[in-house]
């Protein structure tokens, strides 16, 4: 194939997934129609676990998603998806007390985990960024920079740079600060400072803000001189307060994620000496990212700098940033070597990871594509915001590089 039949047939497979597959599951199966908002967990047999707790990461990203769709195809159905995402948001994770957004409710609204986590605070702002796109109401606007404001007064470590992780619902300082159990519980991570920098500058995007702009910045240096191992190009995933790093741990999907995250975050900033050396880093990281490529054309999940460990494993999300990652890295090079690696993962998605029979994607696949049926379909981390911005950006590349190269 040339790579316009490429591209063509990317862009085909985008399309289809998000009109036959992943919308129509998040729209018809996953809403709660007795309790409001979203189930919160969902399994493969697509039979409801009525008694999980509903999570604001799952209902943020389904904010983003919907919006995000309804901008591109203005469909009613996706608006009216989005509108029942945003209502039940505001009426129940809102905390009208102390402002914020709670972690966690029980499945009839009441809340469970009432701590601050940075992480979702931050995906809040996002959908509601995209949210405000949609209905250009100045109330969402606000919303959204009430919560940036918030989150730099409460969680921006003036002295020593970078955002702590989590405060309690009062947003004080709390012992357990982790985003969840498998994550190390130190002041400092990766994950949520690239998606502060993903909020940022979503919401910069329609609030043009000059303190805005100067954190985005200062985000951006954080990931090209601390986060990123200057040796390997692979990021370090947590730090202590001074950001010295606590993890050997490689991350492959989170690496090809923030190779394109960054290099967008530079784009909406227009820093040209930010841009110049963000494209360079994000290309280095590709390469880099290339040792998780298992053979089948999937993405690894994760591996250890002393060789300690590696997860074979594959994980939809991570196959879904790297065709993302890959593409970008594409239209900067024109090398064909990212193209045919992009190509590889979304077929791999395609054969394995899709789920043809019941709609959306699975979870977790065996390395040689077997699905692993004890992870449930939708839940707390199981969301619409990886695989639905994936062929959302996929249509998008395709055309931008399909009408340059006409």
């Amino acid at each position: 194939m040339t790579s316009k039949e490429k591209l063509t047939s990317m862009q085909q497979f985008s399309s289809s997934q998000l009109e036959n597959n992943i919308l129509p599951f998040w729209r018809n199966i996953a809403a709660d129609k007795e309790r409001g908002g979203f189930y919160g967990q969902i399994e493969n047999d697509l039979s409801i676990a009525r008694d999980a707790e509903k999570g604001l990461i799952l209902n943020a990203r389904i904010l983003w998603s919907f919006s995000a769709v309804y901008l591109k195809y203005h469909h009613k159905v996706d608006l009216e998806t989005a509108d029942r995402a945003y209502d039940y948001i505001l009426t129940f994770f809102h905390d009208h007390q102390y402002e914020g957004y709670y972690w966690s409710l029980n499945p009839d609204g009441s809340p469970k985990d009432t701590k601050k986590q940075i992480y979702a605070q931050a995906f809040t702002i996002y959908a509601l960024a995209e949210y405000f796109k949609v209905k250009q109401q100045e109330k969402i606007l606000q919303e959204a920079i009430k919560l940036f404001r918030l989150i730099e007064e409460k969680s921006f470590d003036r002295e020593k740079n970078g955002y702590i992780e989590a405060r309690n619902r009062q947003w004080e300082e709390m012992a357990d600060i982790r985003l969840s159990a498998k994550d190390m519980n130190e002041k400092k991570s990766m994950n949520t400072h690239l998606h502060i920098l993903e909020a940022y500058a979503n919401l910069y995007r329609v609030w043009k803000d000059p303190f805005l702009k100067k954190q985005i910045d200062n985000l951006i240096c954080l990931f090209t001189d601390k986060i990123f191992n200057q040796t390997d190009f692979h990021q370090i995933l947590f730090f202590n307060d001074d950001w010295e790093p606590r993890s050997s741990i490689i991350s492959f999907g989170h690496d090809i994620e923030a190779s394109w995250l960054l290099h967008e975050a530079a784009l909406v900033s227009g820093d040209k000496k930010l841009i110049r050396k963000v494209t360079q880093l994000c290309i280095k990281i590709c390469d880099a990212v290339k040792e998780g490529l298992a053979p089948s054309g999937a993405l690894h999940y994760e591996s250890d700098r002393n060789k300690k460990h590696y997860e074979n494993e594959i994980e939809w999300w991570a196959q879904a940033e790297g065709v993302v990652g890959y593409l970008n890295a594409y239209s900067l090079t024109g090398k064909k070597q990212y193209l045919d690696i992009a190509c590889n993962l979304l077929d791999f998605i395609d054969k394995y990871v899709v789920d043809h029979k019941k709609g959306e994607w699975f979870f977790r696949v065996t390395d040689t594509g077997v699905p692993i049926l004890t992870h449930e379909k939708a839940g707390f981390w199981k969301c619409p915001y990886h695989n639905t911005r994936a062929c959302l950006e996929i249509i998008h590349r395709s055309d931008l590089i399909l009408n340059q190269n006409n």
